[in-house]
């Protein structure tokens, strides 16, 4: 039985990744502008207004699009930066913008109603009642989807809302709902909600202990790792903690999600999008991802099982999971 082909939104931190990702066949690219209105706002990362306008020439042509992240929250008094990141985005032409704030979703419903706009993660709808609020008052036309539901909820808001809806497909797990995550501020003082960054880098060490390894955020021990065992990166969502004489995992394994198999399941749910997480990552890892990713599509469209050996390598901790969508770990 054949099924829809779902568009394949890949992710690029830089000029190089982008055009890895769509020589590789993205879909579409999504990408953020160097500073605060981007949610994964790093050292080393993102685009300026020139690069993004090269980024488009490149991609265009190609027959890939272009989203736009202007996925932060202002803080009160300073929209400015983001309306500005806004204006620019529609003037430099990009296919869509992805926008969390409905502040900044107001603005642009109002400046640039033909702009097409897109429901961040970190909005955290994930209800069909709430994605109508946002297309009925801010003409939102795709909404992505935290990663904390099932293939059956996918399905009912697919079928329910009254706009498209993208899910995860590949990359970092998160087990928690985008947009309400606070754990990582505990630990460090910066969350997603308030600087887009989960457990950061600078907050991060992972100290020898013999034959073990002690992997710490901040000033908490998150997970320690036996000689030999994968260490995954240390989330507090997914750190190994004990209880009662045991230690175990409370949500999730720190592997990577990779729902290659369920993209039938997805598309006969009525999702019109998939998304690969990771705009930090380098063009090598975007090259074969993307690839990956897009012969799984083409091979789900045309009726036929997807791949899911070929990028144990690139998981965190080797292995991959399904998450929520079938809540295995259960």
């Amino acid at each position: 039985m054949s099924l829809p082909r779902l568009e394949l939104v890949c992710p690029a931190g830089t000029p190089a990744a982008l055009e890895a990702a769509v020589d590789a066949g993205a879909d579409t690219v999504y990408l953020g502008f160097r500073d605060c209105t981007n949610a994964r706002n790093f050292p080393g990362l993102n685009f300026s207004r020139k690069e993004l306008e090269a980024a488009i020439a490149y991609a265009h042509p190609r027959g890939s699009k272009v989203y736009l992240a202007i996925n932060s929250f202002p803080q009160a008094g300073n929209e400015g930066p983001w309306r500005q990141a806004v204006d620019d985005a529609a003037g430099l032409g990009v296919d869509a913008i992805i926008v969390s704030d409905i502040g900044v979703l107001d603005y642009t419903a109002r400046r640039h109603p033909d702009l097409r706009r897109h429901l961040s993660v970190q909005a955290s709808a994930a209800h069909p009642l709430a994605l109508a609020y946002y297309h009925r008052n801010f003409g939102i036309t795709r909404a992505v989807l935290p990663r904390v539901l099932t293939v059956p909820q996918v399905k009912e808001i697919a079928t329910e809302a009254p706009v498209e809806t993208e899910v995860f497909v590949y990359g970092g797990m998160c087990p928690m709902a985008e947009g309400r995550c606070a754990l990582s501020s505990y630990a460090t003082g910066r969350s997603p909600n308030t600087a887009g960054v989960c457990s950061p880098a600078s907050h991060v060490r992972y100290v020898p202990e013999g034959e073990r390894v002690q992997v710490r955020l901040g000033d908490f021990t998150i997970n320690r790792f036996e000689s030999g065992e994968p260490s995954g990166y240390p989330t507090l969502c997914k750190g190994r903690f004990k209880a009662r004489g045991h230690a175990s995992y409370l949500f999730e394994d720190p592997v990577s999600l990779d729902a290659r198999p369920l993209i039938p399941e997805l598309a006969a749910a009525g999702v019109k999008a998939l998304k690969i997480e990771g705009r930090q990552r380098g063009r090598a890892y975007i090259a074969q991802v993307v690839g990956a990713l897009r012969e799984a599509v083409e091979k789900a469209a045309a009726g036929r099982t997807p791949e899911t050996t070929s990028l144990a390598a690139l998981s965190e901790g080797g292995r991959g999971t399904g998450g929520a969508y079938r809540k295995d770990w259960r």
